[in-house]
């Protein structure tokens, strides 16, 4: 029966010689069947336990339809970049392929119509794996064009896995007067527990607020309850897929938007709209890295970032790695590469000044990276040394909070 099937076709399958299931058959994997259920979800089906039911006759793609815009209500910008938020599921494959648009997003999402009146442009369209600073420059400019032109917020639709990277490195490069909000899905458009459509509702609410910042807006709970607002460089993706894998590190939430109302609350926290003129700075320098220290790790694995602007360190409690290291730092270092080193626990501050091993870190010349987050550091890193060339200078400006990254005081 499976060499008779084609993608798409009709089928049943009966579990238990009862239980019959219906679907559509995607593809053969390992000897298996993978269907799509009328629930929405896969599952891996034994051959001879289908029945083929039809075969839907094939249709004419269908022309686009126009988007209705309400010109009397504010004006958003939707920049695609790909993601969750932004696919369709192959059913050669079964996978997630981003190939959604803006405009698409709009069809598939009538009720934002209801919030503003958008202009779409797409940036890219990828995984957000496959994210680069030289698209983290393209956003920027893009968004800083989008700001210019007038628009009254600006909504990016990104992938979660490095959505927290390019959400800071925005956040570094562009002073705004209007919100930017970042926002992602967690489970595609298919699945019946999808958080794409909420999301996308709680990001235009938030993107036509009076936030004045840079920010991730997505799933404050497992429930369909509220999305969280949380600062651009204090978020990280804490969960492979709930819906709630977003959270503020160290600091709470900007604010909050309930659904389905749709209603914003922002603390004092926030950066209120207006509050900052749009500037644009957005060099990088691309030749930094980020390592995580792990027991055992050897000297020669520094050996890969030789020739390296920066390197942030992702050490264990207060920022240490192994003694055995720090010779191979300190040379790195008198080559010209700035070190900077953060925590692996994420939450609180690096202390390189408590125990031997962090005074020799300090000697050797690595600058403490305070409550950074890792990958805050990281993009922090490549927008400072893309900025200044002086060495104290450098240090100076690492050290200094330039974008909601370090707190002066780190939550117990």
């Amino acid at each position: 029966m499976i060499d008779t099937l084609r993608t798409g076709d009709l089928v049943r399958y009966t579990v238990n010689g009862k239980t019959a299931l219906t679907g559509v058959y995607i593809t053969e994997r390992d000897g298996m069947a993978v269907i799509k259920l009328e629930s929405g979800y896969n599952i891996g089906a034994s051959p001879e336990k289908i029945e083929f039911i039809e075969r839907p006759a094939a249709r004419p793609p269908a022309a686009a339809a126009a988007v209705a815009q309400n010109p009397d209500l504010p004006e958003l910008a939707i920049l695609s970049t790909g993601g969750t938020i932004a696919s369709r599921v192959d059913y050669r494959t079964g996978a997630v392929m981003s190939q959604f648009s803006a405009a698409d997003i709009l069809r598939a999402i009538p009720e934002l119509s209801g919030i503003a009146r958008y202009r779409d442009r797409q940036i890219a369209s990828i995984l957000s794996e496959d994210m680069q600073p030289a698209l983290w420059q393209n956003l920027a400019r893009a968004i800083y064009d989008e700001i210019l032109a007038g628009v009254e917020g600006v909504i990016v639709t990104h992938g979660t896995d490095t959505m927290a990277y390019s959400a800071a490195a925005v956040r570094f490069m562009l002073r705004t007067p209007v919100p930017i909000v970042f926002v992602g899905a967690q489970r595609s458009a298919d699945r019946p527990s999808s958080d794409n459509a909420m999301n996308a509702l709680c990001s235009a609410a938030a993107a036509t607020s009076d936030l004045g910042e840079v920010a991730v807006v997505m799933h404050a709970t497992t429930n369909d309850d509220r999305c969280a607002i949380h600062r651009a460089a204090r978020v990280r993706k804490m969960h492979t897929s709930r819906r709630d894998a977003f959270q503020s590190i160290g600091i709470e939430p900007l604010g909050c938007v309930d659904y389905p109302s749709l209603s914003v609350s922002l603390s004092d926290e926030a950066v209120r709209r207006g509050a900052q003129e749009p500037e644009l700075q957005d060099s990088l320098e691309e030749r930094c890295a980020l390592l995580q220290f792990y027991p055992g790790m050897p000297a020669s694995v520094l050996e890969a970032f030789e020739g390296y602007a920066g390197l942030v360190i992702s050490g264990t409690g207060l920022g240490h790695v192994s003694s055995g290291l720090v010779p191979a730092l300190r040379e790195m270092i008198e080559d010209g590469t700035t070190v900077v080193m953060t925590s692996q626990c994420l939450h609180g501050r690096v202390c390189d000044r408590v125990y031997n091993t962090g005074r020799d870190l300090l000697a050797a010349g690595v600058i403490e990276g305070e409550d950074m987050l890792p990958e805050a550091a990281l993009v922090k890193l490549m927008w400072v040394l893309g900025n200044e060339s002086d060495p104290e200078r450098v240090r100076r400006l690492v050290q200094t909070d330039l974008a909601g990254e370090m707190q002066r005081r780190s939550i117990p």
